[in-house]
């Protein structure tokens, strides 16, 4: 009974199935077919066959997705370097057919993880490869980080090698960590087991077992995941006193072309579940956005220097309650002395099911930092003794000088936030006023 509007066509197209096959798209009116803007790549048919036989089967184009048998073999270089060139033109010539049904193509959005091979591998070649066919489409990545306790024994190389391309061909990267997915869903537990006024988990919601019972929890700490794009597109999909086009997330919030890594925090957590708490104030939501519990990376911001920071908002919300917050927290603090005044803001008048108000806040902040230092630790204790090194080697293409020059990347990544870091708590300097020749 739904209507096909603009908010809906941003994600989806509404196909007429009834002609057979494909079937022409419906801008207006009833719903007839969505078909989400996807496309589906994993070189391992498992994944995407539980999809397609999940309720969600009927959401994605059959003719959208590409797999293989094999898997990648926790192999960057298998992913990377074979797949990439097997697959490479089937890909662009997916990703046109979809971009061919856009009107006004906004931007590419990767979800890929580090760890294994074809998401490190076969994800950032795609990434490349957009690079090379849209080059005026910004492309914001988000990338799943694996944890120090990884069962993937060499996912250090791995992403090391992916972190060489976020780099050079990403224009905006959300680092979440599956550590701090796992520490949201206990966090939403916790609240449900405190048993604070009102907090009960709904029947069969997603911190539940199909049995109902929060105990034994199913947990989907991805959920988190979909709740920032939901934020991150709101301003693409509903009308808003503020909105804000997603290319000005990386306009405002991108300094310097390497330093595109966003640590992202969300509040309230328990959108990502269906559970009956009492609704936070909004005061207290800005709060929380800065907390490091409300992190989708470990990270702690607050003791870290600051780029630029930006504010989405979606509820009834004025401008005045947005500058009010800012200037509450600007104290507490530290921006870079060139961007005192580093402050994005978002507003959209549409907000998320069951809730009042949320936010979702985007940081350009050196806190990223330890992550980057932890993962070349890891990477160097492995190829300091060689160790597994053959298996990347076997492979067509792949030689040496690819792993000395990923990780000459990220030091050279790490090494700008430290010149960064150093400028903390130095003297404020106003720019210079110009001098103007008479």
């Amino acid at each position: 009974k739904g209507i096909y509007d603009e908010a809906l066509s941003s994600f989806f197209r509404n196909v007429d199935t009834r002609s057979g096959g494909d079937g022409p798209d419906i801008y207006k009116g009833k719903i007839c077919s969505l078909k989400a803007r996807a496309l589906l790549i994993d070189m391992e048919e498992g994944v995407v066959n539980e999809i397609l036989q999940g309720p969600l089967r009927d959401v994605f184009d059959s003719t959208q997705l590409i797999t293989d048998v094999s898997g990648s073999g926790n192999n960057w270089a298998v992913g990377h370097k074979l797949y990439g060139s097997q697959y490479g033109e089937n890909i662009v010539e997916k990703l046109r057919k979809t971009a061919e049904h856009c009107d006004c193509l906004q931007s590419f959005l990767i979800i890929h993880s580090m760890g294994g091979g074809t998401g490190s591998g076969l994800g950032t070649f795609v990434l490349s490869l957009l690079e090379d066919e849209f080059p005026e489409v910004y492309r914001f990545v988000t990338a799943v980080y694996p944890s120090g306790e990884d069962d993937v024994i060499t996912s250090p190389y791995n992403s090391v090698l992916a972190m060489k391309e976020l780099s050079e061909h990403a224009d905006c990267v959300l680092p979440i960590e599956n550590e701090s997915l796992f520490d949201i869903v206990n966090k939403i537990h916790q609240m449900i087991n405190s048993g604070k006024l009102g907090s009960t988990v709904k029947q069969n919601s997603l911190v539940t077992s199909s049995a109902g019972s929060a105990t034994t929890a199913q947990e989907k700490p991805f959920d988190a995941m979909n709740n920032i794009f939901v934020n991150f597109f709101s301003s693409a999909r509903f009308e808003g006193s503020l909105n804000m086009d997603l290319n000005e997330i990386s306009m405002n919030l991108v300094p310097f072309p390497r330093l595109h890594y966003l640590v992202s925090s969300l509040t309230p957590l328990y959108t990502l579940a269906d559970v009956n708490v009492p609704s936070r104030r909004l005061d207290q939501m800005f709060s929380d956005a800065f907390s490091r519990d409300h992190q989708l990376i470990r990270a702690d911001p607050k003791h870290s220097l600051y780029l630029a920071c930006a504010l989405l908002v979606r509820g009834n919300v004025q401008v005045s309650d947005l500058r009010r917050n800012i200037e509450r927290l600007k104290p507490s603090l530290h921006f870079v002395s060139w961007n005192q005044e580093g402050w994005k803001t978002g507003l959209c008048s549409v907000p998320p099911v069951g809730h009042s108000h949320s936010l979702l806040a985007l940081a350009n902040n050196t806190c990223v930092k330890p992550t980057f230092i932890e993962l070349k630790d890891r990477f160097m204790k492995l190829y300091k003794k060689k160790a597994h090194l053959h298996h990347y080697l076997h492979v067509d293409g792949m030689e040496r000088s690819c792993f000395s020059e990923a990780i000459a990347s990220l030091s050279d990544l790490i090494e700008e936030y430290n010149e960064l870091d150093a400028t903390k708590g130095g003297p404020r300097t106003d720019p210079s006023r110009l001098k103007i020749a008479v």
